[in-house]
């Protein structure tokens, strides 16, 4: 007897990066930040349990919220926070999106998109990036009647972006809503949040995982105009985010200096790892977060991700069909790159 949906035994399912248990494996796979959070989270999580945890959560989060709103200069009431910036991808999915209608996404980006449109029972119609990452007439068309569009900015697993004159251009030519998805964004010259107010259509999700290095307290927020966020709030787990994550979160947010710190190591990492991958003869496209993509025309690379991890480094093997393969590699700490660096050579 079949229990389940016809769409979810058909899926494959979303599969995340390996999270092996082994302490001293180096782990460059999965985008975490090789650094501690800042210091002030730890203080904000001791205090709300001190305070207890036998009453529920604030519905919306509503510290994060006051403190985000601080740090943006936007109102509360344009935030919606989640369980990781997941979660609010799939609320806007679920919310905007139904069965058999289509969820449109660039190829190759994040590969939980299509997974979110399975989930749906929907369509999800792909557009390749040109060769040099940008995107052609077929992503903004009107044709297909697109429910929801998804934008990876910076792109994973390149790292490149689309300007935020581009991204409002799509915006207006597409007849729904465009979700900017911002989880790199940090590491990144340039941002979309400003564009929200000129463009209801455009929702800009973010996440703490990567710049903040909380991945493991799995918190994120949207961004939209007050009246998207007021549907998007019926399709919200009543209490999505709990206690602990969001003053731990609301304080991360705060500490501007921590952030500022942090970001310039990754990005120094990032352009001496760059240039590095580029000696050893890889392909590097240009990235604005905190990894880079490399990939060879002379050799196969999976053998050197294979390579690397039987020796205890964790790189992201990808491979897109029709589209080729690579080594997407985060930027770790210094040392961690330099073992990296070093085995490559070995390899090659």
């Amino acid at each position: 007897m079949a229990y389940f949906r016809p769409e979810i035994e058909a899926m494959t399912g979303y599969v995340p990066g390996e999270q092996p248990a082994e302490a001293e494996v180096v782990k460059l796979n999965t985008n975490e930040n090789p650094y501690r959070c800042s210091p002030a989270v730890a203080r904000a999580i001791e205090d709300a349990l001190g305070r207890g945890l036998a009453r529920y959560p604030h519905p919306m989060a509503e510290n994060f919220r006051r403190q985000a709103a601080e740090v943006l200069g936007i109102e509360p009431d344009w935030i919606l926070c989640g369980n990781g910036s997941d979660d609010l991808l799939t609320i806007v999915t679920r919310a905007l999106v139904g069965p058999g209608q289509r969820l449109r996404l660039p190829y190759p980006s994040y590969i939980l998109y299509k997974t979110l449109a399975e989930l749906q029972g929907a369509r999800a119609e792909e557009v390749r990036f040109r060769p040099d990452w940008t995107l052609d007439e077929g992503f903004f068309a009107g044709g297909n009647d697109p429910r929801l569009v998804f934008l990876a900015n910076p792109n994973s697993p390149s790292g490149t972006v689309i300007p935020p004159d581009a991204v409002l251009d799509i915006a207006r030519r597409l007849p729904c809503p465009l979700l900017v998805d911002e989880a790199y964004v940090d590491f990144a010259e340039m941002n979309c949040l400003d564009l929200v107010a000129q463009c209801d259509k455009i929702l800009v999700s973010r996440s703490l995982s990567k710049s903040y290095a909380l991945a493991g307290l799995r918190f994120g927020y949207l961004v939209a105009q007050p009246h998207m966020i007021e549907q998007f709030t019926k399709v919200k787990d009543s209490y999505n985010c709990d206690t602990l994550a969001a003053a731990g979160a609301a304080a991360a947010l705060a500490d501007r200096a921590w952030l500022a710190e942090n970001r310039a190591k990754i990005l120094a990492t990032r352009g001496r790892l760059a240039e590095a991958m580029r000696g050893l003869g890889f392909h590097v496209a240009p990235s604005q977060a905190n990894f880079v993509w490399c990939t060879r025309g002379d050799r196969p690379v999976r053998p050197l991700y294979e390579g690397l991890k039987r020796q205890g480094v964790l790189v992201r093997y990808m491979n897109y069909p029709g589209w080729g393969d690579g080594l997407r590699i985060s930027v770790g700490t210094d040392d961690q790159i330099d073992r990296c660096l070093k085995l490559l050579a070995e390899m090659l």
